[in-house]
């Protein structure tokens, strides 16, 4: 089917229209992408120019559409780019931006107790391999917001082979990685078997650590399973049960603080539920433990926050909402922390369990996935 093209009189505006698929892009917004090695570096992709350096008062002074794409040149600088259509339908914008409040990506799939049996898992040697072992597993870390790992060894340190797999330790005040140690009937009341609420770890660092890795190094203990929540899903759930309830905890800011150790005294503020601008569901902090004196909610709005803030703990605590799984020797999960709660179950009888955990940032597991998924597609052109 052929592509009409079209620019309006003022030169600001160009049309591209193929059957009933029609696309509008601004004339500065087509400059400012321009792909060209004048604009933009061929090695890495970033741009060579700033804003400033684009006349005001560009416009598109001619368009045509040949072999190599749409041609475009822009005046006043009488400078010509082409732009591949592909790219230009892959990066249109010219579309309704009405979304609902609390949307997710396309990427990201909520979840309650129904995924049990379709947890995304890879063993550590076939995931360290690389290739499409390791695509699916990312693929499915990102959109389910936790995955498995088996087959790993039971030596201290061997988290960090996970975080190897996309990114990097992020170090805090807890050090590289920290112990969970668990004996069911301990000699020290530290190591408690009790069970603990699904919850969000670290809500008092700003920034919060966006993934965390636990990693089962030896388990003799009955009970003590893992588990999690997808808080996306209770928050939407929250939604559709009560809209005032979710809009009063997305609203206003809650207090968490950490100050257990000489020298330190961590604090936030941010909300239970976190929105973009947009309206895009972003992130979920959920933790008792953590919760400061609760100072920035109006007097007039108290009483429905705390009666949201309860709510939203009953839907977290339902079992239907919960994923549960033992974790054996050798085994790992890793959580996106910003948005999935995990917790543990208590123990119950005698023996040990004994986890290393540590933090990483979802930063550098989104660009290793997105690396893997983009290389075919180049492979392609």
């Amino acid at each position: 089917m052929t592509m009409e093209i079209a620019v309006d009189p003022t030169g600001n505006v160009l049309t591209l229209k193929q059957g009933d698929d029609c696309m509008r892009f601004h004339a500065i917004w087509l400059r400012d992408n321009a792909q060209d090695a004048e604009t933009r570096s061929p090695a890495n992709g970033q741009r060579l120019i700033a804003l400033r350096d684009i006349p005001r008062e560009t416009r598109i002074a001619s368009a045509n559409i040949g072999e190599a794409g749409v041609e475009l040149r822009f005046e006043p600088e009488d400078k010509t780019v082409v732009f591949n259509t592909g790219w230009l339908r892959a990066h249109a914008y010219d579309r309704s931006f009405q979304q609902s409040r609390g949307w997710v990506a396309d990427d990201v799939e909520c979840w309650d107790s129904s995924i049990s049996d379709n947890v995304p898992t890879g063993t550590l040697p076939e995931l360290e391999s690389g290739g499409d072992a390791l695509k699916s597993w990312l693929d499915g870390a990102t959109r389910y917001g936790f995955a498995k790992v088996e087959g790993g060894p039971t030596e201290e340190g061997a988290l960090f082979r996970v975080v190897d797999l996309f990114g990097y330790v992020r170090e805090t005040n807890y050090g590289r990685l920290f112990e969970v140690r668990t004996e069911v009937n301990p000699t020290n009341l530290a190591y408690t078997g009790l069970g603990l609420q699904a919850h969000t770890d670290n809500p008092y660092r700003d920034p919060a650590p966006t993934i965390q890795v636990l990693y089962c190094l030896e388990s003799t203990a009955e009970g003590g399973e893992n588990m999690v929540v997808d808080g996306f899903a209770c928050a939407r759930r929250l939604q559709q049960e009560n809209p005032e309830h979710f809009d009063v905890l997305a609203n206003y800011c809650a207090r968490f603080e950490y100050a257990g150790e000489d020298g330190v005294c961590l604090t936030s503020r941010r909300p239970l539920i976190e929105l973009s601008p947009d309206g895009e569901l972003i992130a979920i902090r959920f933790n008792n433990r953590s919760l400061a004196t609760v100072t920035d909610i109006p007097f007039d709005k108290m009483d429905l926050w705390y009666a949201a803030y309860r709510r939203l703990g009953e839907i977290i605590d339902d079992p239907s909402m919960e994923v549960t799984f033992r974790l054996n020797p050798g085994e790992a999960f890793i959580v996106d922390n910003t948005r999935v709660l995990h917790a543990r179950k208590a123990y119950s009888g005698t023996g040990k369990r004994w986890l290393q955990g540590c933090y990483a940032d979802k930063d550098g597991l989104r660009s290793t996935r997105d690396a893997m998924c983009r290389k075919p597609a180049e492979a392609a052109e």
